[in-house]
């Protein structure tokens, strides 16, 4: 049987299959199941263990991960392995051909910060998420000449962002001697990026520290900015964008921020 028929993609899965030849219906077949891309997501800054994607996907059940990484190491896209002593844990990986998917994602996730309907009021953010968000809407134009070295201190996960001449290289990990330093959980760390929240504010109200070039940190703050919302061409989406305009917007500390804040204080 050709492997690449219909037929032999629906056994190989396991699952429904749109049965079309067009390469991007196999590619929903393969990760167009609901949470499959953002598991996807979790891992294209590195191997995370089961709790690790729990952690940052809270709102998928232990079960339903479960089934979307047999999925996704069935079709090649992650697989499973034990980390050397003395870790000697168990954690998903994504292959080379699935972290071609981190593109797709960043498409995708630019595409979606158009909609209209988006809330102003946005929900909780996971920490892979708002990173990722850094490499999506980082515009290069706004960073022309800007050289220095940010470390992003975001929970218990760290990153490292080096510019130069314009460029963005980010990567998981630590520097030795960064240039600016910045501290949060990742709502108010989104807050103050894309959400009107003050950074004078929240370093006052505890929920970023910025230390080093202050320079560095202002002209970083601004790197990110929105694309520009989409044209309404419905009634439905009409009024899904009024209900988002009317509410409030975060120019206060992120309740989700807040929420977190006060769990980790709990720990």
């Amino acid at each position: 049987m050709d492997r690449r028929s219909p037929c032999y993609t629906k056994r190989m899965a396991g699952k429904r299959s749109y049965e079309d030849a067009c390469g991007a219906a196999h590619a929903l077949d393969l990760v167009g199941e609901r949470w499959a891309l953002l598991v996807v997501r979790e891992l294209v800054f590195g191997p995370k263990r089961f709790t690790d994607l729990r952690a940052g996907l809270p709102g998928i059940s232990p079960n339903v991960l479960t089934q979307r990484l047999e999925e996704l190491e069935q079709a090649s896209i992650l697989r499973r392995h034990k980390l050397p002593p003395p870790a000697a844990a168990w954690v998903y990986e994504l292959t080379d051909w699935g972290l071609e998917l981190e593109p797709v994602i960043m498409a995708l996730g630019r595409w979606g910060s158009r909609s209209p309907a988006r809330p102003a009021q946005m929900p909780p953010i996971s920490t892979d998420s708002l990173v990722m968000s850094f490499k999506t809407m980082f515009d290069p134009a706004v960073a022309a000449g800007l050289d220095g070295r940010v470390q992003l201190v975001i929970g218990e996960s760290r990153f490292r962002l080096e510019f130069k001449r314009g460029k963005l290289e980010l990567q998981r990990g630590s520097f030795d001697t960064p240039d600016a330093t910045l501290e949060a959980l990742p709502d108010a760390l989104a807050g103050v990026v894309y959400g009107g929240y003050k950074l004078a504010d929240a370093v006052r109200a505890g929920d970023v520290r910025a230390d080093g070039d202050k320079q560095l940190i202002k002209r970083f703050l601004g790197l990110f900015p929105l694309p520009p919302t989409a044209p309404v061409t419905s009634s439905a989406a009409l009024a899904a964008a009024q209900a988002s305009s009317a509410a409030p917007t975060r120019s206060a500390a992120p309740a989700g921020a807040r929420a977190a804040k006060a769990a980790a204080t709990e720990r």
